[in-house]
């Protein structure tokens, strides 16, 4: 789950790290109050879950609260790569002496947290990485030690951060890697973390991802539920429990497994086609969860076929069969289904739906056969 900036910034202060003051608007009027409130000079921001804000007009500053009604009009319903700004950060500018980057996260192949750390930030880590790998210091924590004051100032020592810098930012580090560890994220990073002209070190900025498998963990975080910018087919479909991501293709993809769901993907473009989405049913392919299935892929207007493969190990393919045939019975189809059953009790059930097929309805022997047949029916 990806926050967006000022929520990043409201769970770090759960977590003791400094940032700059500001507020939430989601009207001219409420932009001006909260500007007021953060004091001039202030920066309007677009709150939208994407990167390139800066570059699409989506952040300005403002001497007053002329500049900042103005920005905030301007900002408001701003398109920024395809996502609507429908709300803003007013925060207080601050005076910047330079600009670091810091971030926590997981790797995975090595099972320990990873903290990044370097004295060049304003900019994406990635560009860093290539133009200058050495500038990025990094630690990796096993999660038994955890981060401790000492290992930050060794980390921050070999940043080369500024030495005025340097102690609040170790001390800021661990404060971090504890929000990234009890607060379950997946990504908690700075980018800028800035020192002041002042000798303050502070978040000027916030990316955190949490960590959705922790949910149940924190009752708190239906607080950021936002489903503004989620697929209306991924909505529906997280609606009624499916594991589905939606694709830009016209073949509709109904598989049990993500193995064979992915497998299913890969054959529908070998046989010259393209998927509309991933949906994997996995061992419950009863009639309501089959039904459920039908429905979403059934929405997308794109889908000119839809592609059912089914490889039964412990589930019996025959009881798959009796979904299909009864959640057909429920959905009205704008699309062919074409199918291969295949594996535990795969005869009977294509002796169960033999009296049930036509048009819209087609059994293939292979997956394959089954692949070209959808694609041919969606071109047609």
């Amino acid at each position: 789950m990806d926050l967006y900036e000022y929520q990043g910034k409201q769970y770090f202060a759960r977590f003791g790290i400094p940032t700059s003051p500001g507020g939430v608007a989601d009207t001219v009027d409420e932009a001006v109050v909260q500007a007021d409130a953060a004091g001039y000079p202030v920066v309007v921001k677009a709150q939208v879950k994407v990167g390139g804000r800066g570059k699409a007009g989506g952040v300005k500053l403002a001497a007053d609260a002329d500049e900042v009604r103005l920005h905030a009009g301007n900002i408001l319903g701003l398109d920024i790569k395809g996502h609507v700004v429908k709300r803003l950060w007013i925060e207080h500018a601050s005076d910047i002496e330079k600009e670091y980057y810091a971030s926590f996260t997981l790797d995975r192949p090595n099972k320990l947290h990873l903290g990044m750390l370097s004295a060049e930030g304003g900019v994406e880590i990635e560009e860093v990485a290539v133009t200058n790998p050495d500038a990025i210091a990094m630690v990796h924590i096993n999660p038994l030690d955890g981060l401790d004051e000492g290992t930050a100032r060794d980390w921050v020592d070999r940043a080369n951060l500024d030495p005025e810098a340097r102690e609040q930012a170790a001390t800021l580090l661990v404060r971090l890697y504890h929000c990234y560890v009890e607060g379950d994220c997946d990504l908690a990073e700075i980018n800028p973390l800035i020192l002041t002209p002042e000798g303050k070190v502070h978040a000027l900025d916030a990316k955190v991802t949490l960590d959705e498998n922790a949910t149940f963990r924190h009752p708190e975080w239906e607080e950021y539920a936002d489903d503004s910018d989620i697929d209306v087919r991924e909505k529906m479909a997280k609606e009624k429990g499916l594991n589905y991501i939606g694709l830009s293709g016209s073949v509709g993809i109904i598989a049990n497994g993500a193995g064979l769901a992915m497998s299913t993907l890969d054959v529908v473009t070998q046989a010259g086609g393209a998927a509309a989405n991933f949906l994997d049913i996995g061992g419950g392919a009863n009639a309501d969860v089959m039904a459920a299935a039908l429905e979403v892929i059934n929405a997308d207007p794109a889908v000119r076929s839809i592609l059912v493969n089914i490889f039964g190990g412990i589930t019996r393919v025959d009881e798959v069969a009796k979904g299909i045939i009864e959640a057909m019975g429920r959905v009205k189809l704008s699309s062919p289904v074409v199918m291969r059953l295949d594996g535990t009790n795969a005869t009977e059930a294509r002796a169960l739906l033999a009296d049930h097929l036509s048009d819209r309805l087609i059994a293939e022997p292979t997956m394959l056969d089954a692949a070209r047949r959808a694609v041919a029916l969606a071109e047609a």
